[in-house]
């Protein structure tokens, strides 16, 4: 037996550089071989110190155990497994073993090589990103290591555009003052630039391998853990001590930018490093109706315990009275047996009897089928992005029917729902608009001049695919307008690239200005009082940019005198090396200086929202569906989306912003909104501070609505999420956030976007979806029931870890409201059909019992029950599971509404079970005793007697496959060629079957399997079994007829308006409006084009961040989306005109 022990959690981090032995001695990393650090599987002793990732559920020895464990949690395997044990035994076996071990195992076997070809892939993506190269500094020189033999302590090069290997601290690098410009999108889904600096100290080292070989400093920081945005650590080297912030550590998943090289110290490694920590664990899931399956396989096999016990009870008593004398007359030196005993061994006979009320053939059609689905999802030409030759892939084929039944979807920004590109638009300087809509007849033309682009070739760092059409904006630049000069200049210099200027911090007049650009409510507030006019102008400006759609910020700057600003530096030299407190001193000081500005104007710039987004947000919302976005961005920029996409409006009644910085300004903050919320029980609020935190989500879970009357909207920073989901404030989130129509969390990070998701899978007991396309929303895909990746600008890592992916945002409303819709149906479908079966097949051997003696014995022929699944009639039901749809896909997508009885669960639940349940017992009641009735005294066409116990079974079994080929072809919705194949086929293939089963020749070779030789000549020839078959099918199926007839009569559903309107416009082709471009109006908010904070002013003024010469990015220029609010009231309207004309007087009902 193997033993180990487990390391215990670290407090904090010990790493000594270029020194692998020291390092090895605390196991740091520590990667068990087919683990990720939680040590799961302690079989393996061996280990590994290193950078290597692990992704993957299983390895070569763990994948059996792991992945038989999984599967037998589904109840039916285990009870079928159960079944196959009691076969085995001769005493009580009624039918062979073979008829429940070759199924068992086929769908063990599928199931398997589907989990095992997911992981294949899996482990294939972690081994792409374990064996990237990297410079290793080694024995003193560079040597080139794989990712993951790279170790803590060790010193590696990183190049431009490289990625980062793991979390370093940075020494050095090319640029002055160990500078280094970083790429964050994977990890936050932000593309601007982030800047680090490496100490004064280590920046001296350069790219001095010798001295950098000789680099012995020691870090001692905070302990490996999932905060993005705070380091905290001291670096001890000669004999000093330096502390170390963010600012200093480089994170693996980052790219290096704009910077020539750089050396950093691996502080993080593997799975420790700060992007693994946010990664979270690969889930086994499964659907609601694969849980519901559970319930049901256990209520079954209860049911078969009462039905085994009644007969049991019944072979006792008959035994005691009966079966004596009878075995006497037959076996006269027979010994008596026990009553009793053979009551128990009658018991698990009938068990067995009747287990075909849930066959494995069930589960093999539900793997089938899914697969079907999976593959119409991967055929989907209205679903490949030809801009990427990207199909849509269904990753998983177990979920399909899911897609079906989501509430929520949790949506990253960046690179979902936006492209990532921003394109400047228009800009007001100085009280004056330069830049215009080129072509659009309805707004004022603002310049008369011709509409040529403006000509920036003389440029030689101008953006050439940047098309400008005001060409007095670029007259104004070469008359010397000094605000305009001024204006631009703000923009180079108060950024994050690296400005081609002098290292002075002067103009060239050797004046000291301060640039500050911003959100007009926060800079708006710092103005001088004589820009009273400029800012009423530019107000009015700004108001009409964010009318069209457009991001704003504003500019402004200040002439600083040089005694005062020596002064400010000084005292901000001493706030930066503050012990305690530092950054609110700072922000004291910033506050100070950043006073009496001079405007100058502002920007509008056009962020790209991918192709049909606003169209995707409103046709969900209508199927009911609640969309949270959570993303990494700041509060201003996720709210301009929010506007940008019509998750938040104008017209709605209020829009909640979280920011409270403590647990108490948050719960209060959260309290408040709750409050303002019109028809809420403000008694339930003041309950919950005498509920514990259980009962309060429990609360929060139940009895709410979904939504409050009205619009309503939140919008909750990181730093306030983070106190709300580590406390007892859950409870209030959770309710407030479900009253409202919108969520927008921003600056989260990837576990806080995995928390929510849980939040709301817990406690709201609703199916959730997450989609993004970066490393950062790996955890949220993991967490959610479905998790989808979108293949964008930021790599892969989302696509790998999801369950289905595409290119666009915009197909999430044909997966969900086409796929997703008919999946359910037909799963649903396929599952009430399947039952309702094999309890009219199997109920049937419970009314013999009472005629048998209750011997177990089996009311057809045994080769009839064996192939009655997997033969008879499993094509026709596969048919239907995979082909068969209520409404177009045009349908389902004009009309949201149809997907909400995926939501509501009304297709297929209990009480569904229990309708099927009772249609069955009704079959089995019309197969047995109609037949029984119609034999029990009567006489074939030539005399002899027709009741014998063959043609009694064939009889039986010959109804049993009309009446369900009948009800199949009652269920079928769509009919196609295979439809009509797998029926009608079906049905000549049993009298096939049967004829050869019967045959004479057959039984000459095999007399003990086949007894029933000659029986169906004898039976089917006599026309009044023929009559008899025909009268039990009649009754069957035609109270079924007869209430479907009604009920759609009666009660239409929406579907069924739907279905009718659809099949009288088959030849007419309808004819889809256009939905009319209008200009969006709004009042007065901040558009700030990306968020407020800290700006770069310290690192400016410091020179650090210039040089020689840096080519421009480019970036390209894509047509212009077009945003319009009115599209969603024009949708309503339409599918209100819709749902009309199907009926202005029958009674829509879901």
């Amino acid at each position: 037996m193997f033993c180990y022990r487990k390391k215990p959690p670290e407090v904090e981090r010990i790493v000594k550089a270029n020194d692998r032995e020291y390092n090895e001695k605390f196991q740091y990393a520590v990667v068990w071989s087919g683990t990720v650090r939680e040590l799961k599987n302690p079989v393996e002793l061996k280990h590994s110190e290193d950078n290597r990732i692990h992704t993957s559920k299983y390895n070569i020895i763990t994948f059996l155990p792991i992945n038989l464990f999984e599967q037998f949690q589904r109840v039916a395997n285990a009870y079928f497994l159960f079944l196959l044990i009691l076969q085995l035994i001769p005493e009580i076996s009624s039918l062979t073993w073979f008829t429940t071990i070759v199924p068992l195992v086929l769908v063990i076997t599928m199931t398997a090589g589907k989990d095992a070809t997911d992981d294949y892939f899996r482990h294939k993506s972690d081994n792409q990103v374990n064996n990237r190269q990297s410079e290793v500094l080694i024995d003193g020189k560079l040597q080139n290591e794989k990712w993951m033999n790279v170790k803590v302590g060790d010193i590696i090069k990183l190049e431009n555009n490289q990625f980062v290997a793991a979390d370093l601290l940075l020494l050095s690098s090319s640029e002055p003052h160990g500078l280094c410009y970083i790429e964050t999108a994977e990890l936050d889904g932000e593309t601007n630039l982030k800047v680090r600096h490496a100490l004064s100290v280590t920046s001296e080292l350069g790219a001095d391998i010798s001295r950098l070989a000789k680099f012995d400093g020691t870090v001692v920081c905070e302990a490996p853990n999932n905060k993005l945005d705070k380091f905290t650590g001291v670096l001890s080297w000669k004999d000093s001590k330096h502390s170390l912030n963010n600012q200093k550590i480089i994170l693996r998943g980052c790219v290096l930018r704009n910077t020539g090289w750089c050396f950093g110290m691996v502080i993080f490694a593997g799975p420790d490093t700060k992007l693994m920590q946010n990664s979270g664990k690969t889930k086994f899931k499964r659907t609601s109706i694969d849980r519901l399956m559970n319930t049901l396989v256990l209520w079954i096999f209860g049911f078969l315990v009462c039905l085994g016990i009644i007969l049991a009870i019944g072979n006792s008593i008959w035994e005691n009275q009966v079966g004596g004398q009878f075995r006497t007359s037959l076996f006269r030196n027979e010994e008596k047996k026990n009553f009793v005993f053979s009551g128990f061994l009658t018991f698990w006979s009938y068990i067995i009897v009747l287990n075909t009320v849930v066959p494995i053939s069930l589960y093999v059609s539900m793997e089938v089928i899914r697969l079907g689905h999976s593959y119409f999802i991967n055929w989907d030409r209205k679903m490949y992005y030809s801009g990427k030759a990207a199909p849509a892939e269904a990753r998983t084929t177990t979920l399909n029917e899911e897609l079906g039944q989501i509430e929520y979807v949790f949506s990253d920004k960046t690179g979902t729902l936006t492209q990532n590109i921003m394109t400047f638009k228009k800009c007001s300087i100085n009280g004056r608009i330069y830049g215009e809509e080129y072509g659009d007849p309805v707004q004022k033309k603002e310049i008369t001049k011709k509409k040529e682009p403006v000509d920036f070739s003389e440029k030689s760092q101008a953006e050439r695919s940047l098309q400008f059409f005001d060409h007095s904006l670029m007259e104004s630049i070469k008359s010397g307008d000094p605000k305009v000069h001024e204006f631009f200049r703000v923009l180079a210099l108060c950024h994050t690239v690296m400005s081609e200027e002098d290292s002075s911090v002067r103009n060239p007049e050797g004046q000291i200005k301060l640039y500050s650009k911003g959100a007009d409510t926060i800079l708006f507030e710092r103005l001088h009082p004589s820009s009273k006019d400029l800012l009423s102008l530019t107000s009015d400006h700004l108001s009409d940019f964010a009318g069209e759609g457009l991001r704003t910020l504003a500019i402004a700057y200040k002439d600083l005198d040089d005694k005062y600003f020596k002064e400010w530096h000084k005292m901000l030299e001493v706030a930066s090396a503050a012990a305690h407190e530092r950054d609110d001193q700072i922000s004291q000081l910033y506050e100070e200086i950043e006073r009496d500005l001079m405007l100058l104007g502002a920007t509008a710039v056009e962020d790209k929202l991918q192709e049909g987004v606003i169209d995707t947000i409103a046709s969900l919302s209508l199927a009911n569906i609640k969309i949270w976005v959570l993303t990494g961005d700041k509060q201003e920029t996720a709210i301009n989306i929010g506007y940008a996409c019509n998750m938040l409006t104008e017209d709605m009644n209020d829009v909640f912003v979280v920011a409270g910085n403590t647990v108490g300004e948050v719960r209060e903050e959260l309290r408040k909104a709750k409050e303002s919320l019109p028809g809420q029980n403000h008694s339930i609020l003041n309950a919950h501070a005498a509920c514990g935190k259980e009962q309060q989500l429990e609360m929060a879970s139940v009895g709410e609505e979904d939504t409050a009357p009205g619009d309503y909207a939140l919008v909750i920073n990181g730093h306030s999420l983070a106190h709300a989901l580590e406390s007892d404030v859950k409870s209030d989130l959770l309710e407030l956030a479900c009253l409202c129509k919108t969520v927008i969390c921003c600056r989260v990070t990837p576990l806080q976007k995995a928390q929510v998701v849980e939040l709301v899978k817990k406690h709201r007991n609703a199916v959730t979806l997450a989609i993004g396309d970066g490393a950062n929303d790996v955890s949220m895909i993991k967490s959610a029931h479905i998790g989808v990746g979108i293949s964008g600008q930021e790599g892969l890592q989302a696509v790998l870890a999801s369950d289905y992916s595409f290119a666009q945002f915009r197909y999430l409303q044909r997966l969900l409201l086409v796929h997703g819709r008919w999946s359910y149906f037909r799963m649903c479908k396929f599952l009430r059909y399947f039952l309702y079966k094999n309890f009219a097949f199997t109920l049937v051997h419970f009314w013999y019992g009472f005629f048998c003696g209750f011997s177990a014995q089996t009311v057809y022929d045994q080769w009839f029950i064996t192939l009655f699944n997997i033969v008879y009639t499993s094509l026709p039901v596969l048919a239907m599971g995979i082909f068969d749809q209520d409404v177009s896909d045009q349908n389902s997508m004009d009309c949201p509404q149809l997907y909400e009885p995926g939501q509501l669960n009304l297709l297929f639940n209990k009480h569904k079970f229990f309708i099927c349940m009772a249609h069955g017992i009704y079959t089995s009641l019309a197969l047995f005793f109609i037949p029984y009735g119609a034999f029990y005294s009567a006489a074939g066409e030539d005399g002899q007697h027709v009741a014998d116990y063959q043609s009694f079974a064939v009889t039986m079994a010959t109804s049993l496959v009309f009446v369900v080929s009948a009800q199949i072809a009652l269920d079928t919705s769509y009919w196609t060629v295979i439809n009509h194949v797998f029926i009608w086929g079906s049905i000549a293939t049993y009298f096939c079957i049967l004829f050869t089963t019967h045959s004479s020749d057959i039984f000459g070779m095999f007399p003990n399997q086949f007894p029933f030789v000659g029986n169906v000549w004898h039976s089917l020839t006599q026309k009044c079994v023929w009559l008899v078959i025909l009268l039990t099918t009649v009754a069957s199926v035609m109270p079924v007829v007869a209430f479907r007839f009604l009920k759609v009569d009666l009660y239409p559903t929406l579907t069924d308006q739907i279905r009718q309107r659809q099949k009288a416009q088959k030849k007419a082709k309808p004819v889809r409006r256009q939905r009319p471009q209008t200009r969006r109006s709004s009042s007065r908010r901040s558009g700030y084009a990306f968020a407020h904070q800290e700006g770069y002013g310290e690192l400016i003024t410091s020179g650090k961040n210039m040089r020689a010469k840096t080519p421009p990015p480019t970036s390209g220029l894509e047509k212009p989306l077009y945003n319009s609010t009115s599209w969603l009231e024009n949708l309503c309207k339409k599918t209100t005109d819709t749902l009309s004309s199907f009926s202005q007087e029958k009674t829509v009902k879901l």
